[in-house]
């Protein structure tokens, strides 16, 4: 399976950098958030590659639902894709823009890939194990690293959104007396904490589960966890949620397991 969310990433992370190098058109959902040609290209292409693969596992995908299309879930082991994670650092020509493909069962995220094109790196997870390659040509190059989160520093360091951040967030790095943080945009917070470049990433703002389910399986599998403000594992497949709409994240920390 890893190898089909692999190539199925990469590929879609090709067609998206066709688009960027060509400037995209940008129009705007409901939500005000910016949608390219590159959203939906990409998407397309993951859906084809997963309903020939996978045909019996359904797909949430962040453009499909936006356009009303939410499959039945029921057997509580399905994907989620967001085929570009970090829209606005694409339109606005930054290159921290991925290409997302997580797998979840029975709420966890058990498998993922996201795949930085413009950067060239890609990372993935499946049985426990996170691993990281460089890509060129649409190729890996050079083979696959194992990666793992690192033993907590005396000053830790964490990451935060470049576009989302909050008063909150500032109040809780205060708090844990972390002073080092760095914004980066998209799901690549999550594998930095993953390949130990960084510890926490405390998260007190919007984000749906397509944005995060890929990123959240890499740190997992690399030793980590995200945790709700309560304490506890973030879940997938929320539906029916009384203060929020499906697929809806609550606030979250994610950070090394030692932290």
């Amino acid at each position: 399976m890893l190898g089909i969310l692999e190539r199925s990433a990469m590929a879609a992370g090709q067609a998206i950098l066709e688009v960027y190098d060509a400037g995209p058109a940008v129009t705007y959902k409901a939500d005000t958030s910016p949608v390219t040609d590159a959203d939906h290209r990409a998407e397309r292409m993951i859906l084809a590659e997963l309903a020939a693969a996978f045909p019996d596992i359904p797909v949430i995908a962040e453009e499909s639902v936006a356009a009303g299309n939410v499959p039945d879930i029921a057997g509580q082991r399905f994907f989620l894709v967001d085929p570009l994670d970090g829209t606005k650092e694409f339109v606005d020509r930054d290159n921290h823009f991925t290409v997302n493909i997580g797998l979840i069962e029975n709420g966890e995220p058990v498998a993922g890939v996201v795949y930085a094109p413009a950067l060239g790196v890609i990372y993935a997870a499946k049985d426990g194990q996170a691993k990281k390659a460089m890509v060129a040509a649409g190729r890996i190059a050079g083979g696959w690293s194992r990666i793992g989160c690192r033993q907590i520093p005396d000053r830790p360091v964490a990451v935060a959104s470049r576009r989302h951040s909050s008063a909150e967030t500032i109040a809780y790095l205060a708090e844990q007396g972390i002073t080092d943080c760095e914004t980066i945009g998209s799901s690549l917070k999550f594998c930095l904490l993953a390949e130990g470049r960084a510890d926490l990433y405390p998260r007190f703002s919007r984000t749906m589960e397509w944005d995060t389910a890929a990123g959240d399986a890499v740190l997992r599998a690399a030793g980590g966890e995200t945790l709700t403000v309560e304490g506890q594992p973030l879940a997938y497949g929320k539906r029916d949620q009384p203060n929020d709409s499906d697929f809806a994240n609550p606030w979250f920390i994610a950070r090394a397991r030692r932290f």
